[in-house]
């Protein structure tokens, strides 16, 4: 089977990434057709905007794209002051292309050390609303007021997007993370959402949690969660919060899903100064590619990726830096070919 998908190449680790990636790929006999693009930081040295429209069409167009993290060039934008932030190209991406919902995995991979095992559950974080909205402005100097959206259009699409992926997938109970003791409209709203959207699905048990309470439970018994559905915050630090329950960036991955559009991504990315060429850990980017793989069908080759990924962590011979080794990207992807052959 062959496969048309959007290669969005951010820049820094990602090029060591990608090559990585692909030879695993087609070492287990999967075959794609590669549009590729370069986008922020790298698309902006070659003289180009940060999100070329060629990308964003090809993107739509696909139906499916394959990301690296997208680097920002450092300090502010032009004309901002310097304590600014420099601009959020992967925000702006979700942006253009209505990106509404984030699926996170958390799941043990084979023979990767983590502080808890028999770990299988779903992040899943509404992406358009609540403070990452960034709407925000400064009332009188010294004084600063950001708003918190809460629509309730919006969250009854991601909560039925929620329902459908986890019914689809063969989940059984759904706990919504809120505040809404604290934020009785915001998350109030959010909960109501939530609790009529449930009324449709009467197969998935729901459960209702306050995120600081979701937080120590995942660090006391992360194994009680099956799906955990939240807004654009609490989604943002709770799936941070699980991947280093189940081991770190090598056990995580984002998919992201608008209309007609799924965008498989690597969340963790640096430059080639900070962590050497050829150094980089490709399983951040090999994950999202075999989530690709199942969610177009392919779930043998997937499979078999996974079983090679986890032969070669429990071997721990050929491990990157940042997993107590000291091979680089080319080695581990060799090993994993091997592994896959083997």
């Amino acid at each position: 089977m062959s496969l048309r998908v959007t290669l969005i190449q951010g820049g820094g680790v990602g090029l060591d990434q990608v090559p990585a990636v692909k030879r695993v790929l087609e070492a287990a006999g999967v075959r794609i057709d590669w549009d590729e693009h370069f986008a922020g930081l790298p698309a902006l040295e070659q003289g180009g905007v940060p999100l070329p429209a060629e990308m964003l069409r090809s993107v739509r167009d696909t139906g499916l794209a394959l990301k690296t993290k997208l680097l920002s060039p450092p300090g502010p934008a032009p004309g901002q002051p310097k304590a600014a932030r420099a601009r959020n190209f992967n925000l702006q991406l979700r942006r253009e292309l209505g990106l509404f919902a984030s699926v996170r995995p958390l799941k043990n991979l084979p023979g990767l050390p983590a502080r808890f095992q028999n770990v299988d559950m779903l992040v899943i974080r509404e992406l358009t609303e609540d403070l990452y909205a960034a709407i925000e402005h400064e009332i009188v100097p010294g004084v600063v007021q950001s708003l918190k959206i809460v629509t309730e259009t919006a969250s009854r699409r991601f909560f039925r997007f929620a329902f459908e992926w986890a019914r689809a997938n063969g989940r059984k109970t759904v706990h919504c993370v809120h505040k809404a003791n604290i934020l009785k409209l915001a998350d109030g709203l959010f909960l109501d959402a939530f609790r009529a959207t449930a009324r449709d699905f009467p197969e998935i048990q729901t459960k209702e949690i306050i995120v600081d309470n979701c937080c120590m439970q995942m660090v006391s018994k992360p194994q009680q969660f099956d799906v955990l559905v939240m807004g654009n915050l609490y989604g943002d630090l709770v799936s941070d919060l699980g991947a280093g329950v189940v081991g770190g960036i090598s056990a995580t991955a984002s998919i992201n899903v608008g209309d007609g559009i799924r965008v498989y991504e690597s969340f963790h990315g640096g430059t080639r100064q900070e962590i050497g060429v050829d150094r980089a850990n490709p399983l951040p980017l090999l994950l999202p590619a075999i989530d690709l793989l199942e969610g177009v069908g392919l779930k043998e080759p997937a499979q078999h990726i996974l079983d090679a990924i986890g032969k070669v962590l429990s071997e721990r011979r050929v491990l990157t830096a940042d997993l107590g080794g000291g091979s680089s990207t080319s080695e581990v992807a060799d090993a994993i070919v091997a592994a896959l052959a083997a």
